[in-house]
């Protein structure tokens, strides 16, 4: 009878599992999806889907396409099998078809200009290497998610671009070298692994004057490649930058001081730059920066209220509400 009952169990399980699994579209590079190309696959959500979220399900495999998901493409989401990885080679320095630089801008591997954006699964890269400034995701849109995903690059990595713009990531990798997650964005980092792979700064926030919150780091790890060393946390992009680093566990590449004020001493009168409870080699309160707080209180760092905006907005339920 408890073998029955067991067996039962499994199957309705089973079922259950198959029933969320539906996807309104499938990509896979072996043409049995409905789709070879991610890009074509976006194309083809219509435009301002209010009434539905849109799913699409990347199958495997290493997709080297330039992706942009346009703000008419409301409500989407992307899920990637394991080893799905969007790439591009673009960097800032690179010369488009008239001549020009590409720009730090124009660099990107994947634009997300929609709002309403969720992606889990999927590995975000730009592959052209250590050539100075080159972005693999720029994201723009209001109210983005990333669950679970990677991104991979060296300078600038993640463009946090948008204005206003929440975002919030979770379960993720984010690696580079000299400024990889910046941007003028409000955005939670929740339970990620931030890694450098060079000398350099982990974020460069341009959090614009007025605003409450720019970055905020919830029990991450802050992790390098073997004999890295002298990274800071922060540099500030723009004079109001934020960046909050809350249980997050540092390992020994963190200098001593912590933040740098991009050699501008006025930058240090309007700066926000704090941490809560950091730990391992690289924590070292005493040390840090004058400018730098230490904080008591973190009630306000919650993910709801760093993010809830004027809509109250939150990543854990879906309650968008688009017009």
């Amino acid at each position: 009878m408890k073998k029955l009952i067991l067996t039962t169990l499994s199957v309705i399980l089973s079922l259950l599992a198959t029933a969320q699994e539906h996807y309104d579209i499938t990509v896979s590079m072996d043409g049995s999806g409905d789709f070879t190309s991610v890009q074509e696959a976006i194309n083809s959500v219509p435009d301002f889907r209010k009434k539905a979220r849109t799913t699409i399900f990347i199958k495997s495999g290493t997709y080297k396409e330039k992706i942009i998901v346009a703000p008419t493409k409301i409500n989407l989401t992307l899920i990637g099998e394991d080893g799905t990885v969007l790439t591009y080679d673009d960097y800032a320095s690179k010369l488009n078809r008239f001549g020009d630089e590409k720009s730090t801008s124009g660099s990107a591997s994947v634009y997300i200009y929609a709002p309403d954006f969720i992606a889990e699964n999927i590995t975000f890269e730009n592959s052209a290497g250590p050539v100075g400034q080159a972005v693999a995701c720029f994201v723009a849109g209001d109210r983005a998610v990333f669950r679970n995903c990677r991104f991979l690059g060296c300078q600038d990595t993640l463009y946090t671009y948008g204005d206003p713009s929440r975002q919030y990531y979770e379960d993720c990798y984010i690696e580079g070298t000299v400024d990889f997650i910046f941007g003028k964005s409000t955005a939670v980092f929740n339970r990620c692994t931030i890694h450098s792979k060079g000398h350099g700064y982990l974020t460069a926030p341009a959090t614009p004057e007025g605003m409450d919150y720019g970055y905020v780091f919830l029990d991450c790890n802050i992790t390098a490649d073997p004999g890295v060393t002298d990274v800071y946390l922060s540099r500030p992009w723009r004079p109001y930058a934020k960046a909050v680093f809350i249980r997050c566990k540092m390992d020994g590449h963190i200098l001593p001081a912590g933040w740098d004020n991009w050699d501008r001493e006025s930058n240090e009168a309007t700066v926000y730059y704090a941490e809560f409870e950091s730990t391992g080699k690289g924590a070292n309160p005493a040390a840090r920066v004058r400018y730098s707080h230490q904080l008591t209180d973190i009630s306000r760092f919650s993910p709801e209220k760093v993010l809830a905006g004027d809509d109250n907005w939150s990543p854990f339920i879906g309650n968008n509400d688009n017009k």
